[in-house]
């Protein structure tokens, strides 16, 4: 998979492509949330790099991600970790999770894969909600 310098806004970006992707498809109220949001500026990137990195994203993803016999693409919990190790920043990670829960919950459906990503990135960045 690409790299991206660690707490660079492409890096907080891969992973909201992975709540986008969560479960399964980018569906019209995620994107709904994206704009609603502001996501894409909250990231630091313009619209044109934002897609440009989701887009790198969907090919690392189809390079490097298991096909599952539903036909969805699936990272291993090794990548996603690695994508979440890519923010350090406690700051950034709260960021992050922010925005990730924007989009899992903009179709007030939690999937399984949704619930699993975020369970994942609270438990390896160590975030206290309380």
């Amino acid at each position: 998979m690409r790299h991206y310098p660690s707490d660079s806004p492409e890096a907080m970006t891969r992973v909201v492509a992975l709540a986008l992707l969560a479960d399964g498809a980018i569906d019209l109220s995620e994107l709904e949330a994206l704009q609603r949001n502001d996501i894409i500026n909250r990231m630091g990137l313009d619209h044109a790099r934002f897609d440009k990195v989701i887009h790198e994203f969907c090919e690392d993803m189809l390079a490097y991600a298991h096909r599952m016999p539903s036909g969805q693409f699936e990272l291993d919990p090794e990548s996603i970790e690695h994508l979440l190790g890519d923010i350090r920043d406690p700051e950034l990670q709260k960021k992050v999770l922010s925005a990730m829960l924007d989009i899992v919950n903009a179709d007030r459906r939690f999937a399984g894969g949704e619930a699993a990503l975020v369970a994942q990135a609270i438990k390896y960045w160590k975030l206290d909600l309380s």
